[in-house]
């Protein structure tokens, strides 16, 4: 079944509002996921800026995992987790965005967790 755009739009800002109302200030870890690949973000949004990001399509990485796969996701929750850490962020809220929390997305978060970002 596919999803429509109008309706996946409605569910990412349903999901983006009920974060925001329990944010307290901590960045957003922003997932996007398309066929083949996925993205990561941490977002500062009282500034707008991006302050670590990951994603499966780095010269590094493109050439040691499979794409579209949940191990390709948890090495990106990895690394998103390492370059937060890096840059000094240890809590953050989880943003799946339109995304059920199932598959490359939990595979995603797990590895994050345990990489050390809290959320």
């Amino acid at each position: 079944m596919a999803i429509s755009a109008k309706g996946a739009e409605r569910r990412k800002a349903r999901v983006r509002k009920a974060l925001k109302a329990r944010a307290f200030g901590r960045p957003r870890l922003s997932v996007f996921r398309s066929d083949k690949n996925i993205y990561a973000q941490i977002i500062d949004d009282t500034t707008g800026r991006t302050l670590a990001a990951a994603s499966t399509l780095e010269k590094d990485i493109k050439s040691t995992v499979k794409n579209g796969t949940t191990a390709a996701a948890a090495t990106i929750g990895r690394l998103i987790a390492e370059r937060g850490i890096k840059a000094g962020i240890a809590e953050v809220i989880f943003d799946r965005g339109a995304y059920i929390y199932h598959g490359r997305v939990k595979a995603l978060a797990d590895a994050a967790r345990e990489g050390g970002l809290q959320f």
